[in-house]
């Protein structure tokens, strides 16, 4: 079995170090991620909810690129949602996600999970997305 590689991304990545966990892990071909928000390097979220999900895939793409993956490479997605109605996560970030995995993925369809949340790990993040990828040569 081929021994895990442990990635920090830089900026917001570094001062998520500080809690004790690391952006990415590399195991053989396998890279998994833990969950990524919609923050800037300073971890400072937009007010603009659309503008934290495009966010948030340009820093899932950042981590993938840190362990050597691509979005060509998710084969899985989860994302979680902080929705205004509990009982709906809503029709616009699901719009958002969908647009972001049209324009990412280039007609390919990973799984997806979607989930609403009562709360997230930053008291400003509304959504978080995390992926598993396989690297093909």
């Amino acid at each position: 079995m081929d021994e895990p590689q442990f990635f920090i991304t830089a900026g917001a990545g570094e001062k998520l170090h500080a809690l004790g966990y690391s952006q990415a892990v590399r195991i053989g071909d396998r890279v998994e991620i833990s969950g990524q928000g919609g923050w800037n390097d300073d971890l400072e979220f937009p007010e603009d909810l659309e503008e934290e999900i495009v966010r948030a895939f340009d820093n899932v793409e950042r981590v993938l690129a840190d362990a050597g993956a691509t979005w060509a490479d998710v084969v899985h997605v989860n994302s979680y949602h902080l929705p205004d109605d509990p009982a709906y996560i809503g029709a616009r970030p699901t719009e958002v996600m969908t647009e972001q995995f049209r324009k990412r993925m280039n007609g390919r369809a990973p799984i997806w999970t979607q989930l609403g949340v009562a709360a997230l790990g930053a008291p400003a993040m509304r959504v978080e997305i995390r992926v598993t990828a396989i690297v093909r040569d």
